[in-house]
C-alpha cells in the first residue's frame, strides 16, 4: 500500500513544480506585445506561431498566471528558431555589400493564433498605412516600404493569408510543407512554396518497415487533403513491399482530450507512423505524452514538439521515436549565431526576455517592465534543453533562410532593372510595388544559390533520427541512418542498428507483424476476407521444400533431388536397383540358385535311373529337355537382379521368353503323346506313323521359332532400355529395365499363357487313360498353376512400383518354374528314391494281370 502511495506522490511532483514556479512570474510576462518589429529599408511580414492556447481547465484558475479563463497560454519555444534564422539570414544580407547594396532588409512579426479572424486581423494591420496596431520605438511609417509576407507552418495559415493577398497580387512565401492546393495558380497566383515539391518520404518510412520486418503498422494522419494525399501513397507504396495496414487514424481538425474513441485498436501493433506537419499533430502528441504511451515505436516526418518543461519524470511517450527529416548541410554558422543571442543586444525581441526571464533567473523592472540584468552567469540558448529549444537546424529554419534571400536575390535583380532603364527618383531608397515581384520569384525553384545546404529538389535525400528522451527534457536527437531514394536499388537505406535505443518495454528489436512468422519448411496460408500479412502457415507437400520464411509458395526439389523431412532442403537421391546386397534381392537369388540345384539333382536322378519304367515311360527325351529348360527358366531370373545395363535388359525379356516357351511346348508336346497313343481314331498305319516318326518333338522348335519372331519384332521395333524412376520410392532414383513396346511383353506374355492353356486341355483330355506311369493330371495341374500365376502376375504388376515391382517379376518366373518342377518331377522321384519297388516291370505286369482280371468280372 505504501509502494502505491509513494508512486501516486511522485507522479504529482511535476505538477507542484510547475505551480510553484508560474506564481513567480513577473506580471511583465504577460504585458509585452507579443508582436514586435526589426528595423530595415524593405520590411518582411513573418507570419508563425510562437504560442498557442488550449483548453486545460473549465474554470479560471487564481494562481495560475498562465491561465485566461478557460484557455491555457502555452509558449512553443522550438518555434522561435524560426525568428532567429529570419534575423540571421536579414543581419547576413545586410552585411553583404554585394548584395542590395545601400538597402536594409527588416520584418515585422506576427503571432498566428490559429484563428482565421485574428490571422487576417493582423495582415490587414501589416497592410494599412500606418502599418501598427501600436507604437514601436525607432519605428519610422514613412520609410516603410512593403516586400513579401513570411507564412507558415500549416497549410491553413498560409490558406488563409493566401486568400487575401491573392486579391492585391501582394507575393507570399511559405516555408511549412510543400501542399498542392497551394500552387493553384487560380487561387494563390502570388504564393511560392520553399519546401520541395516532391518527397520521398513515404517510400523511406516503407523501406525501413521492409528493413526491420515490420509488416503489420498503423497509420496516424491528419484528416484533411493531404493526408489522404499520403494516405494514398502509403498504401501504393507498403502495397509493393507487402506490408499491411492495421489501422488508419485520422486527426479531428480540433482536438479534444475526450476523443477516446480515437485510440480504439490501438494495440494491434507495436509499430505506428504519424505523419503530418507541426501544426496539425500537436494536440495529437500532448495526448500521446499525457497517456505514457511508452510501448510503441513511433515513425514520425516531424519531431514532437511538447514543450511542458517542467515535466521531467522519467517515462517518456517518444523515447525510441524514428524520425525522418530532410538532409540539410549543418550551418555552423547560424549555430554559432544562436549562441550569441541574448535580449540586450536585441531589445525589439520580446521573447527574448521572456526566456531569460524564465531559465536563467532574470527579473523584470516594475516601472517599465525592462529586462534587468541580475541574471544567470553566461547566460546563452544553447544551454536551454532541446525539448525547449534545439540547437539541430530544423527544416523550416531551413527554409526560411531560403526565403529570405529569395527576396534579396528577387529585389536585387530588380534594382539592377531599374538601374539600366532609368536612374532612381530616391538614391537612397528603391521605389517598387510589391507585386512587381512576382516576376522575378516565379523562377524560384530553378534558384541554386541562396542556401545554407544547396537547394533539395526531386527526391531529397533524408536522415533518420532516434530520439534518445530518458530522462524527459533531457533528449537528444541521434542519427541512425539516412534514406535516399536516388540511390541505387537496395542501397537507399543506411542504418546503424547498435545505436538505437528502443521505447520502453523492448529490449531487441520490436516485432510488428498480424501472424507469425511461417518457419522454413512452411508457406502462407491466406485467410479469405484478411489482409494479405494476416495469414497460417501450412506445410509444403511431398517434395516442395522452403528454405527462406514467409515464402507464399514452396519450391519443387528436383527430380533428381529430394525433400527432407522438415521441408527446408533438398538433398540428392541415391541411385537404387533390386541389388545382391539388398535383403530381398539375396532372398530371391538364393531361391533361385536352390531350385536351380534342385532341378540339376532332379536331372542326375533321371540319368542314374534312366532304364526304370517310370523314366522311360511318357517320352524319356522330352522329360529331359523339359528338366534342362526349367534350369534355365530359374537362372534367367538372375538376369533381373543387379545393376540394369543395356545388354541385360535385352536378355531380360528375351531369355524368359524363349525359355518358357520351349518348357511349356516341351509339356505341350508330352500331353499330345499321350493323346495320341491312346485316343487316335485313324487307321492304324497313322497312328503307327505318327508314333515312329516322332512327330510330337517338332512342336517344339514350331512354338519356339514363332516366340523368337515375336521376340525379334519387339527388339527391333522397341527394345527394352534403361530408364529411371523418380518417385517409386522416396530419396531414391531407382534404376530399372523399360520394356519398351508394352504391346509386345503382353503379347510374349500371353503367348506363353496360350501355350500354358494349349497344354493343359491336352493334359486334361488325356486324364485318365489306362497307363501305369500316366503323368496327365500331373501335367494339367502344372499348367493350371503356370496359368494362374502368370494372370495374377499382371494386375500385381501394374499396381507396384520400385524394386517392388521387379521382384514380383523374379518371384513369378520362380513359381512357375518350381510348379513346372515340383508338380510334374517330385511324384517321380518319390517313386524313383522312395518307392523303387513301383519301379519296376514286375510289379507293372502283376498290375496289368490285375486290371485285365478286374475288367473280365466285371
Amino acid at each position: 500500500m505504501f509502494y502505491w502511495i509513494f508512486i501516486s506522490w511522485f507522479l504529482e511532483i511535476p505538477k507542484f513544480v510547475s505551480a510553484f514556479r508560474t506564481m513567480n512570474i513577473s506580471m511583465c510576462f504577460y504585458k509585452i506585445t507579443e508582436d514586435f518589429h526589426h528595423d530595415g529599408d524593405l520590411m518582411i511580414g513573418a507570419f508563425f506561431p510562437i504560442h498557442t492556447y488550449y483548453t486545460k481547465y473549465k474554470t479560471p484558475h487564481p494562481f495560475i498566471p498562465y491561465q485566461y479563463m478557460d484557455n491555457y497560454l502555452q509558449y512553443n519555444f522550438k518555434n522561435y528558431q524560426y525568428i532567429l534564422a529570419l534575423l540571421f539570414a536579414i543581419e547576413e544580407i545586410n552585411g553583404n555589400i554585394n548584395l542590395l547594396p545601400n538597402i536594409s532588409l527588416g520584418f515585422d512579426f506576427y503571432n498566428v493564433k490559429f484563428t482565421e479572424r485574428e490571422t487576417l486581423m493582423n495582415v490587414c494591420f501589416w497592410l494599412t498605412a500606418q502599418g501598427q496596431k501600436k507604437i514601436l520605438p525607432n519605428y519610422n511609417c514613412g520609410k516603410r516600404t512593403f516586400t513579401v509576407a513570411l507564412t507558415g507552418t500549416s497549410w491553413t495559415t498560409s490558406s488563409q493569408i493566401g486568400t487575401l493577398l491573392h486579391l492585391f497580387k501582394f507575393p507570399q512565401l511559405s516555408f511549412g510543407p510543400y501542399d498542392p492546393i497551394l500552387s493553384d495558380l487560380g487561387q494563390y497566383s502570388s504564393l511560392y512554396q520553399m519546401a520541395p515539391k516532391y518527397s520521398s518520404v513515404s517510400l523511406g518510412i516503407v523501406s525501413l518497415m521492409v528493413h526491420f520486418r515490420w509488416s503489420w503498422v498503423g497509420l496516424i494522419l491528419p484528416d484533411d487533403h493531404k493526408g489522404n494525399i499520403i494516405l494514398s501513397q502509403f498504401r501504393e507504396d507498403m502495397a509493393r513491399k507487402g506490408i499491411c495496414v492495421a489501422f488508419v487514424k485520422m486527426i479531428p481538425v480540433t482536438w479534444t482530450s475526450y476523443f477516446n474513441k480515437f485510440w480504439e485498436n490501438m494495440d494491434e501493433t507495436n509499430v505506428i507512423i504519424i505523419y503530418g506537419d507541426i501544426d496539425s499533430l500537436t494536440g495529437l502528441m500532448r495526448n500521446i505524452g499525457q497517456r505514457l504511451l511508452t510501448g510503441k515505436v513511433w515513425v514520425m516526418n516531424t519531431e514532437p514538439h511538447i514543450t511542458d518543461y517542467a515535466d521531467y519524470f522519467m517515462f517518456d511517450s517518444f523515447h525510441g521515436s524514428l524520425i525522418f527529416t530532410y538532409h540539410y548541410r549543418e550551418s555552423f554558422e547560424l549555430t554559432k549565431f544562436i549562441q550569441t543571442v541574448n535580449p540586450y543586444k536585441y531589445p525589439e525581441d520580446i521573447y527574448l526576455p521572456k526566456l531569460w526571464h524564465l531559465f536563467f533567473k532574470c527579473s523584470f523592472s516594475d516601472i517599465d517592465c525592462q529586462l534587468l540584468a541580475n541574471c544567470q552567469y553566461n547566460a546563452s540558448l544553447d544551454m536551454l534543453p532541446s525539448h525547449i529549444l534545439d540547437m539541430t537546424i530544423s527544416e523550416e529554419s531551413y527554409n526560411i533562410y531560403n526565403a529570405v534571400y529569395a527576396v534579396a536575390h528577387s529585389l536585387h535583380q530588380m534594382s539592377v532593372k531599374q538601374e539600366q532603364i532609368q536612374a532612381h527618383e530616391n538614391e537612397e531608397m528603391m521605389a517598387f510595388f510589391p507585386w512587381q515581384l512576382n516576376i522575378f520569384l516565379k523562377d524560384i525553384d530553378d534558384r541554386e544559390n541562396m542556401n545554407l545546404g544547396g537547394r533539395q529538389k526531386l527526391n531529397a535525400e533524408y536522415d533518420i533520427l532516434n530520439l534518445w528522451n530518458l530522462p524527459k527534457g533531457l533528449g537528444i536527437k541521434v542519427k541512425i541512418g539516412s534514406f535516399s531514394a536516388n540511390a541505387p536499388e537496395g542501397h537507399q537505406l543506411s542504418l546503424s542498428e547498435q545505436m538505437i535505443q528502443w521505447a520502453g518495454g523492448f529490449s531487441e528489436i520490436p516485432q510488428s507483424v498480424c501472424s507469425e512468422s511461417c518457419m522454413p519448411g512452411f508457406r502462407k496460408l491466406t485467410l479469405e476476407g484478411k489482409a494479405m500479412c494476416c495469414y497460417n502457415c501450412t506445410p509444403c507437400v511431398e517434395n516442395e521444400i522452403s528454405n527462406e520464411s514467409d515464402v507464399d509458395q514452396c519450391m519443387k526439389c528436383p527430380e533428381s533431388q529430394y525433400a527432407n523431412t522438415e521441408k527446408n532442403h533438398c538433398f540428392q537421391k541415391t541411385v537404387s536397383f533390386l541389388a545382391y546386397e539388398d535383403p530381398l534381392g539375396m532372398t530371391l537369388a538364393s531361391m533361385a540358385l536352390c531350385l536351380s540345384a534342385l532341378t540339376v539333382f532332379v536331372i542326375g536322378v533321371f540319368v542314374k535311373h534312366r532304364d526304370t519304367p517310370i523314366v522311360k515311360a511318357n517320352n524319356r527325351s522330352l522329360s529331359y529337355t523339359l528338366l534342362i529348360t526349367i534350369t534355365f527358366c530359374l537362372l534367367c531370373s538372375l538376369n533381373f537382379i543387379g545393376q540394369p545395363n543395356a545388354v541385360s535388359c535385352i536378355l531380360q525379356q528375351t531369355i524368359f521368353g524363349v525359355a518358357f516357351t520351349v518348357a511349356l511346348a516341351t509339356v505341350l508336346a508330352k500331353a499330345i503323346t499321350v493323346v495320341i497313343a491312346f485316343k487316335a481314331t485313324f487307321p492304324g498305319r497313322m497312328v503307327r506313323w505318327l508314333m515312329t516318326s516322332r512327330a510330337p518333338n517338332y512342336i517344339i522348335p514350331l512354338c519356339t521359332l514363332i516366340q523368337l519372331l515375336l521376340c525379334g519384332i519387339w527388339m527391333a521395333t522397341s527394345p527394352p532400355f534403361i530408364d529411371q524412376d523418380f518417385h517409386a520410392e522416396h530419396g531414391h532414383i531407382l534404376l530399372f529395365c523399360n520394356k519398351g513396346s508394352s504391346v509386345a511383353f503382353h503379347c510374349v506374355l500371353g503367348y506363353l499363357c496360350f501355350l500354358a492353356l494349349g497344354s493343359y486341355t491336352m493334359a486334361f483330355l488325356s486324364r485318365n487313360l489306362p497307363d501305369t506311369f500316366n503323368e496327365s493330371k500331373f501335367l494339367s495341374f502344372s499348367m493350371l498353376v503356370f496359368f494362374c500365376v502368370w494372370i495374377t502376375f499382371l494386375p500385381v504388376y501394374h499396381s507396384t512400383k520400385g524394386k517392388v515391382m521387379v521382384a514380383m517379376e523374379v518371384f513369378s518366373i520362380l513359381a512357375s518354374s518350381a510348379a513346372l518342377l515340383g508338380f510334374i518331377f517330385a511324384p517321380k522321384c518319390y517313386i524313383i528314391l522312395l518307392r523303387p519297388d513301383k519301379n519296376s516291370f514286375h510289379h507293372i505286369r502283376d498290375k496289368t494281370h490285375s486290371r485285365r482280371n478286374k475288367s473280365l468280372k466285371i
